[in-house]
C-alpha cells in the first residue's frame, strides 16, 4: 500500500465521519464546524487527482467564505429547542421514506460503479502525472478561447452587486 492509497483511505474515512457528525450532532454550530472538516477531507481527494485549482477553490469558496457566512447566520438566528416547532408523526414518517429512498438509490449507484469499475478495470489512469487540472492551463483556455463570455459574465457580476447595493440602500427619512 504506497502513500497515495493511505492518504485517499484516510481522506475517505475523515468525510464520512465528518459528513455523520453534520447530521449527528445536536448543535447547529457544532455541524457547520464539521462541515468544515468535510470540505477540507474533498480538497484533499482533489489534490490526490491533480486537480490543485479546484481544491483552493473548494477551500476558498466553501469552506472559507459560505461556510463563514453559514456560521454567522446560525449564530445570529439565536436557534434553541424552545424556539422550533415541533414536527408531528406524518412528518417524521415522509422524512423517514425519503432517507430509505435515498438510502436505496445510493447503493444502487455504488453496486453499479463496482460493475462498471469491473468493466474497465483493464485500463489503466494515469494519476498524477502531466499537467491536467492545473491552474496554468485553465488561464490559457479560459483567457485564449473563451475571453468574450468570461468578460460578459464579469460584467454580468459588476451589474448584479451594483443592483443588490442599490436595491439594499435604505432611504433617508427626515425625522
Amino acid at each position: 500500500m504506497n502513500i497515495t492509497q493511505i492518504l485517499f483511505w484516510f481522506l475517505s474515512v475523515l468525510a464520512l465521519v465528518s459528513a455523520l457528525m453534520v447530521l449527528l450532532s445536536k448543535n447547529p454550530v457544532h455541524s457547520v464546524l464539521w462541515l468544515i472538516v468535510v470540505f477540507f477531507a474533498i480538497s484533499g481527494h482533489y489534490i490526490l487527482l491533480n486537480a490543485q485549482f479546484l481544491a483552493i477553490v473548494n477551500l476558498i469558496v466553501y469552506a472559507g467564505a459560505i461556510m463563514v457566512l453559514f456560521l454567522f447566520v446560525i449564530m445570529l438566528m439565536n436557534l434553541s429547542a424552545d424556539t422550533e416547532p415541533q414536527k408531528n408523526v406524518w412528518m417524521k414518517l415522509a422524512g423517514t421514506i425519503a432517507g430509505g429512498c435515498f438510502l436505496i438509490s445510493t447503493c444502487n449507484i455504488v453496486y453499479n460503479a463496482q460493475n462498471v469499475s469491473q468493466e474497465i478495470a483493464g485500463k489503466t489512469a494515469l494519476l498524477n502525472q502531466g499537467n491536467i487540472g492545473l491552474i496554468g492551463n485553465l488561464g490559457k483556455v479560459l483567457f485564449k478561447d473563451y475571453v468574450v463570455p468570461f468578460e460578459i459574465s464579469s460584467v454580468l457580476f459588476l451589474s448584479a452587486m451594483v443592483g443588490a447595493v442599490v436595491i439594499g440602500k435604505k432611504e433617508k427619512s427626515n425625522v
